[in-house]
């Protein structure tokens, strides 16, 4: 039996340290190309299809952060860190799969034949079911804002998941697309002292069923 201390690598241990990061130091700022590559990152993360279906909005300057302050419950996070990524969804769209897999096709990964092998599969899940859209929308963004939270820990910077907020006047104030849901809010940046270490958690006993 395979014990936790043999489960053990610089990936792991970055996952288990990760801490809801409640205190910023307000003064440290991360460069375009520092924000570039964490979405960079997080799209590397799973999505139906190869759907792709998410928008990063970086709320980074005072003027825009000002904007999202109010409408977020005013957070000290929103002001206080370097970053607060708005994580769009976008509703499934099959009609899209064609020119998302137009990539592999190109570079050889997939034949062409096999595109219509997704893209039929995809209009029968998605096309006639708007709660499956919205479900897939939420998913790929959770997807994508998780991979993002690792990779600020891995570079030694504080991250918080926020639901607080308003989400019409989000959609409203950041102009929103209508097929854009605001999965969540995600403040990256460097932390001050204060902030508690990983909350103890469930036994895994509890929380799994082997069958």
């Amino acid at each position: 039996m395979t014990s936790r201390r043999t489960m053990t690598n610089e990936v792991i241990e970055c996952i288990l340290s990760r801490r809801a990061t409640k205190y910023y130091d307000p003064a440290a700022t991360l460069s375009d190309d520092q924000i570039r590559e964490l979405v960079r990152i997080g799209t590397t993360a799973p999505t139906s299809f190869h759907l792709q279906n998410w928008r990063f909005i970086a709320v980074r300057t005072p003027e825009a952060k000002a904007r999202l302050s109010p409408i977020a419950w005013s957070q000290p996070a929103i002001t206080e860190a370097a970053v607060t990524f708005i994580i769009c969804g976008q509703l499934a769209d099959s009609s899209v799969v064609p020119d998302r897999l137009a990539p592999l096709v190109k570079e050889g990964i997939m034949p062409a034949k096999m595109v219509p092998e997704w893209e039929i599969p995809a209009r029968d899940l998605y096309m006639e079911y708007p709660q499956r859209q919205r479900d897939e929308a939420v998913r790929t963004g959770t997807f994508g804002a998780a991979a993002m939270i690792y990779a600020a820990r891995s570079l030694g910077l504080g991250s918080t998941p926020m639901i607080g907020f308003d989400a019409e006047a989000v959609h409203r104030e950041f102009a929103l697309t209508k097929d854009e849901v605001p999965v969540m809010l995600l403040s990256v940046g460097a932390e001050r002292p204060g902030n508690w270490p990983q909350k103890p958690r469930r036994p895994v006993a509890e929380v799994l069923n082997l069958v």
